[in-house]
Formats: C-alpha cells, structure tokens, sequence
C-alpha cells in the first residue's frame, strides 16, 4: 500500500486507502478481490511503530529491486554520479530553541538537545571514513621527508557532557523544538529552515538510482561521499572507472581518494576571487624542480613547514618584499611577508581539474545534469520527495527509499518492456 503512494504520488495514507476502495487495479496489485475489505489507514502507522520500528525493510526492498536491474543487464555501475538535494523537514523554521528557550520548559530543552547531540554523534559514525587517518599519515611523511618532527594527530572529538548543562551556552545551538535531528540550513539559493538532505548516487547508462543516504542539512556534500561510494562497491560489486560531480564535491580528500582508486573523476570547479585589489594566486606559478613559488615580481617564496590542517606553507623574504613595487596589491601582512597555502594532495586535485577540460570530463559533467538532477525533479514532483511526512532522519531515509524504489520500478518496468517487444519483434 506504501509502495503504490509513492509510484503514484499520493501523500496522504487515508487518501491511500479510499484509493484501494475505488481502483480494481490497485486491488489486483495487492491481492484483494472486489469484496475483501481494505486495511485501514492506522494499520499502515501502527505497523510502521511495532513491527518494523527497527527493521530496514525499505533498504533491503531498495537493494533488490536493484540487483534486479543489474541482473537483467540493465545496469553496469562502470560510471556513477553523485549529489544532493534538500527536503523540508516537518518542522517550522521559527520555531528554533535559541528563539523560545524561555516560554518552554527545562526538561523539553534538555531533551531536544540530547536528541540533537545524539544524532549529529549518530552520523558522524555512519559516515566515518579513513580520510582524517590518510591525512594524518601524508602530514607526517611530508614533515619528515622535509626535516621536521611529526605532529601528533591522533586526538579525539571530546563527547558531549552528561547531564544539563548551562542553559544560555547550550541553546546557542541551532535546534528545532519539533524535530531536533533535522538541521537548520543557510545557503545561497537555498530555502532557509530546517532541512534533511538526501546524498543520491545514480548510475550512468540508464539513470537507477543504487545507493543514497540522508543526512541533516548540517552535514555539508563532502563529507557524506567518500563512504557512500565505499557502500556502493561493496553492496554491488561494481567496476566504477569514472564518476561526475557538482562543484560542492571539489574537495582534496575526494580528489586524493579518486585519484588513489583509479577512478576518472570529473568534478565541477567554481572560481575564487582574491579581496579587492589584491592579486589571485594564480599569479604565482609553482616550480616543480624547486619545490617553491614564483612571484610576479620575479622572486622565489621557499617551504617553510607542513601544518596541522595538511597545507605545505611557502614565505616570501620579508627583507625583499618591502621594496617590491608590488607589495601592496600581493599581501598586507605587517611583516611584509607573503604565504601561499599549498594542499599535500593539492596534485590529485589539478589532476582532477585537467579532467575537466578534456572530452571525457565535459561528457560526464553533462550526464551528470541528465541523471542525477533529473532523478531528483522526478522525485520531487511525482513520488513524495519534496517534503518529509516524517521527523527524524531514519523515518525520513525510509521516505526517501521508497520513493527512489518507484521510480526504479517504473524505469524497469519500461525498459523490460521495451526489450520484449524487440524481443517480439525480431
């Protein structure tokens, strides 16, 4: 009964139900005759709060469905794309904690943050990866092979303090009193409110969607990916030889992590402008055989050490700059001294870059439009994707699951088809 809300768009469970009543079709699908009465609305909740509180019975539907597909050849998983898009949650914008802690009681303040902590502890295990480690270890190999003694990188996130703390520092947190696991997002040309966003990745030759995840809105597109593609190839076994990205994935550790896999990755770029009146770094090129850069003003800027963060840092001669016609539109450091920031993995991320201008890149940039977006306006507009009917994240995945269930259901289906009436044809 789900199933047919979403393939049909129809948002309201009670609306389900007087669907059924009516549609002999509908009846057919789900084994009813013409007298046999229709489950009422409240059984679909009910069974939803007991029997599959804990269960992942919309993910494990979603996988075979799947597997489906790539049985009958209709999905390869060599190419994949990536991205996200927002879904309001049930939950209005103005009614945030830090606004109304003072009209609501202690007790409701304590349990919306507890939950609001728990979940943001909750995703970050889901989506641990072993980037902070390779970064560690990069840092490190970089200090040494320069002379300097390694950082110790190995400290924890501290955990939230047991119990209530003071109320004005805990309510400076952006939580909402209806739903406190969704997150409260601020972004240009994004709606402002509290939102979850669904991670999707879709396969590129005809557009099923294999794998997604949701996350709150606080959780920025970078972080989700590494692990998301780690599920996809371990879930299905796929051969992925390139993927496509939105400019939001342009980050050195996706571009270290592709790179490292041997997967051709062609991820948008957006171009930084320098403050006003202020040189780009572009204007410094970097020499290979030297390890430094060098400066418009035809003078060389020397490494100096690798910090904590994994940027090489390279300075210029103080005693050389202060007489440089340039020094005014190159830095304004008191010192004198210009710093350019370089990456550890920043090759990996040029590498990335030079996908982009070839012919491969362009194409994949462009299925990526073709895919992924496209899955997402269908989604929206007509399997109940646009808003949560649910709060909390794992209520909301499963929403998101069923929804990109039936739109895989339906590209089956049309495509099994298709290949029976070539069948019949030939």
């Amino acid at each position: 009964m789900l199933l047919l809300s979403y393939l049909f768009g129809i948002r309201s469970e009670r609306r389900v139900v007087q669907e059924i009543q009516v549609n002999v079709a509908y009846r057919w699908f789900l084994g009813l005759k013409l007298t046999d009465p229709v489950p009422h609305a409240s059984t679909i909740s009910q069974n939803r709060r007991r029997r599959f509180l804990k269960a992942d019975i919309e993910w494990e539907l979603f996988v075979h469905v799947v597997k489906q597909a790539v049985d009958c050849g209709f999905i390869d998983g060599r190419t994949l794309f990536t991205d996200s898009t927002h879904i309001k949650a049930n939950a209005n914008k103005h009614s945030i904690l830090s606004k109304r802690a003072k009209d609501v009681p202690n007790e409701v303040v304590q349990r919306s943050i507890e939950r609001h902590l728990a979940a943001m502890k909750e995703e970050r295990e889901l989506l641990n990866d072993d980037t902070e480690d390779d970064l560690a270890t990069a840092i490190n190999a970089d200090r040494e092979a320069a002379g300097r003694k390694p950082l110790n990188l190995t400290g924890s996130e501290p955990e939230a303090a047991e119990g209530t703390t003071e109320l004005a520092e805990r309510t400076k947190l952006p939580v909402s009193l209806s739903d406190p696991e969704a997150g409260y997002m601020v972004r240009e040309g994004k709606p402002e409110g509290f939102h979850y966003l669904e991670h999707r990745t879709v396969e590129g030759r005809n557009g099923f969607v294999v794998h997604l995840r949701v996350t709150s809105a606080r959780l920025v597109d970078p972080v989700a990916y590494l692990s998301c593609l780690k599920e996809v190839k371990e879930l299905y076994a796929f051969g992925v030889k390139a993927v496509g990205l939105d400019a939001g994935y342009y980050s050195n550790a996706i571009c270290h992590s592709l790179t490292d896999q041997g997967i051709f990755a062609a991820i948008a770029s957006r171009g930084t402008r320098p403050a006003k009146g202020m040189m780009g770094k572009w204007r410094f090129r970097y020499l290979w055989n030297l390890d430094a850069y060098f400066c418009p003003g035809e003078h060389l800027l020397r490494y100096t050490t690798t910090n904590r963060e994994g940027y090489r840092e390279y300075k210029s001669n103080p005693a050389v700059c202060s007489g440089c016609p340039l020094l005014e539109v190159c830095t304004k450091s008191a010192n004198k001294q210009k710093v350019i920031h370089r990456h550890v993995w920043q090759d990996d991320k040029d590498l990335v870059y030079r996908n982009n201008k070839t012919e491969r890149g362009q194409k994949l940039l462009q299925r990526r439009r073709e895919t992924v977006e496209r899955s997402f306006a269908d989604g929206k507009e007509l399997h109940g994707l646009r808003y949560a009917r649910f709060r909390g994240r794992k209520k909301v995945e499963r929403q998101s699951l069923l929804s990109a269930t039936a739109q895989n259901l339906k590209k089956l289906a049309i495509l099994l088809s298709r290949s029976l009436s070539c069948a019949q044809a030939a």
